[in-house]
């Protein structure tokens, strides 16, 4: 009897090797995001069309008047790409910071996401994708709008 609880512990333990070894395989790797978006060549297709879309959509156009678009899309793509396990460092400003003083609405902050919606659909990106990245950037909605 011994013996045999012995071997049937030790079937347990191996078994519960291989299962945590399985889940731990099942994990995608930190950059899989980052690879979904295209990388840093994909990350920029998107952030540009993002742009574009913004310049045409009287919703919230006026909000970027007075923004250097170049600094502005230079933020962007750090920010995408440091939040979807890129290589990159978000070198920007808070989003409170950056927002403060815009007064921006919900209604116009859904503007941008819908923006963000058509950028990823002309560059092609999986819609998997598309709804993990919109799920990393939906938590600084708060530090967004009303600043």
């Amino acid at each position: 009897m011994k013996t045999f609880m012995r071997t049937l512990m030790m079937l347990a333990a191996a078994l519960s090797f291989v299962f945590l070894t399985a889940c731990a395989a099942l994990q995608p790797p930190p950059d899989q995001l980052y690879r979904d978006l295209g990388g840093q060549p994909g990350v920029e297709i998107i952030v540009d069309n993002l742009l574009d879309n913004i310049a045409q959509d009287d919703r919230i156009f006026s909000l970027f008047k007075d923004t250097n678009i170049d600094h502005f899309r230079q933020m962007l793509i750090e920010q995408f790409c440091h939040l979807s396990g890129g290589p990159c460092a978000y070198t920007g400003e808070t989003m409170e910071k950056s927002h403060g003083g815009m007064h921006i609405t919900e209604a116009q902050f859904n503007a941008l996401v819908e923006d963000l919606y058509r950028a990823m659909e002309r560059a092609g990106t999986p819609v998997a994708a598309q709804n993990r990245l919109v799920a990393v950037l939906a938590p600084m909605r708060p530090q967004i709008i009303y600043q």
